[in-house]
């Protein structure tokens, strides 16, 4: 490593030192020139492709318009949805913590780029000294004698980006920041997911146990129906015991449903930053399951490269880890910094003077020899680089099979659904049936309690394919990208 030397003088007064200042700036200028013809080493950054299909196996060819601003969970028309979902948009607290980390990106690009400008500061000092004892009386007639010092003086030091290494880092700094920004949406999917997915878990369990309690009715009717025909002396203690044993079997059932809408519930609270069971009562009224009423316009593979926030950071992240790149090559180069310092104090005693000194001058690292550490610092940032874009290519492709799921999942939910409707129109007609048959004795309480059975079953199973269909159609909707833009209103 080279150096070279600095100069030093005193600088006997005041004039000297403006002298002196005219002489550091005919030296700085030049050498301030080797800025402006410095280059920046390491590879530019380049957007990276990846093979995607032409269109999803359910969709056309037509890309889709911005999908980032629609609120598609207004497609339930269920304004207590609506309501919590703007209620924490705000309060969310993963959301809060991905737009303070962006507070932190934004200092870090400040940071990455002071290095490459000049550093300057200032000190001042001032101390008083004397002495005591009987000589000093003695010839000055006073009992001390005291000095006055008051110094100042200042540094300056200027780091010349000859490879661009603060460039670079510059660079990476605010590919990271844009990161951060797609983070924030990344969390606002997120809490879109799990706060329709949780109401929708929630409107599940209620619409279970009302059914639920409504298979209670009926089964209880059986019983008594069978109790009545007993005591006639047409059916057996058999029969009552088995009937009182359907009747049993869905008491039993009815407290899940109940623990599945509390902690449904309790989810809800946690996702508006609230503490659990906040939120409990005014959910416990009850509503109709929510099932959407229309289709997503799902557009073509390519329009999620635009609209998917997690892909975007990914891109974002891989344009960091390459500049970074740049930040390690620069260090195998020679680096130039220009430093001096004024340094001034000014002594008061019987006889007042001044005395100032300053030094300039340019030094010059040459890396020669370090193990072959820096070399292994540009293997390693390369090594990132590509690791993020296999990370970034992984990202679109789970992005697509995410899409792709959703939709096979929601065509044949409408199918299920359509199904089981009719289903259980058919179970109910069958139930009915069966209890005139065993009122007029044409057949046995068998028949009565599979029909009871195979009703509730089906009930249970409708109520569960709207389930799956609603939280469908959300998945779909948070894989394109829909509703990563919107914010809480005020923020």
């Amino acid at each position: 490593m080279l150096k070279t030397k600095k100069v030093n003088r005193l600088l006997p007064t005041q004039a000297g030192r403006m002298g002196t200042q005219m002489k550091i700036a005919k030296v700085l200028f030049p050498l301030s020139l080797v800025l402006l013809s410095g280059c920046v080493v390491g590879p530019d950054y380049q957007s990276p492709n990846a093979a995607v299909p032409a269109k999803f196996s359910e969709g056309g060819h037509a890309e889709a318009a911005e999908v980032t601003l629609k609120p598609w969970w207004e497609a339930f028309h269920d304004k207590k949805l609506n309501s919590l979902v703007a209620q924490g948009m705000g309060e969310n607290l993963d959301v809060q913590q991905s737009i303070e980390r962006t507070v932190e990106a934004r200092a870090n690009v400040i940071v990455a780029a002071s290095g490459g400008l000049p550093q300057i500061n200032a000190n001042g000092s001032a101390s008083a000294s004397g002495q005591d004892g009987s000589y000093q009386r003695n010839n000055t007639g006073r009992d001390h004698s005291q000095t006055k010092t008051i110094g100042g003086g200042g540094d300056a030091s200027w780091l010349i980006d000859l490879f661009g290494q603060y460039a670079r880092a510059k660079e990476s700094a605010n590919a990271s920041l844009d990161a951060a920004y797609a983070d924030v949406n990344v969390a606002r999917l997120a809490y879109l997911s799990d706060l329709t997915s949780a109401y929708i878990e929630a409107r599940y369990n209620q619409e279970a146990y009302a059914l639920q309690q409504k298979s209670l009715v009926s089964r209880r009717e059986t019983l008594k129906l069978t109790e009545d025909i007993k005591a006639a002396g047409a059916a057996s203690s058999l029969d009552v015991v088995q009937a009182e044993g359907l009747v049993n079997t869905t008491l039993a059932e009815l407290p899940g449903y109940q623990t599945g809408f509390n902690q449904a519930a309790n989810r809800i609270a946690t996702l508006l930053g609230l503490p659990a069971t906040t939120v409990t009562a005014s959910l416990r009224n009850g509503g109709p399951q929510p099932s959407p009423r229309y289709n997503t316009k799902i557009g073509i593979p390519a329009d999620l490269v635009r609209n998917r926030p997690d892909i975007r950071r990914a891109e974002r992240l891989l344009a960091a880890a390459t500049a970074s790149i740049g930040v390690a090559e620069a260090q195998l180069y020679p680096s130039l910094s220009l430093s001096g310092s004024i340094d001034g104090s000014r002594i008061v005693s019987s006889v007042a003077g001044g005395l100032g000194a300053w030094s300039f001058g340019p030094s010059l690292d040459i890396p020669i020899f370090n193990g072959g550490r820096l070399r292994a610092n540009v293997d390693i940032a390369k090594s990132g680089a590509q690791q993020q874009y296999l990370a970034w290519k992984q990202t679109v492709l789970n992005a697509i099979e995410e899409v792709e799921n959703a939709l096979v999942g929601l065509r044949n939910n409408y199918q299920t659904v359509a199904a089981l409707r009719k289903v259980v129109d058919s179970y109910e007609e069958a139930l009915g049936l069966a209890r005139e048959s065993y009122k007029g004795g044409a057949t046995s309480l068998l028949d009565v309690l599979d029909a009871e059975r195979n009703l509730s079953n089906s009930r249970i199973a409708l109520a569960a394919s709207i389930r799956n269909l609603s939280n469908n159609y959300v998945a779909l909707n948070v894989a394109i990208g829909g509703g990563a833009d919107i914010q809480a209103v005020g923020q």
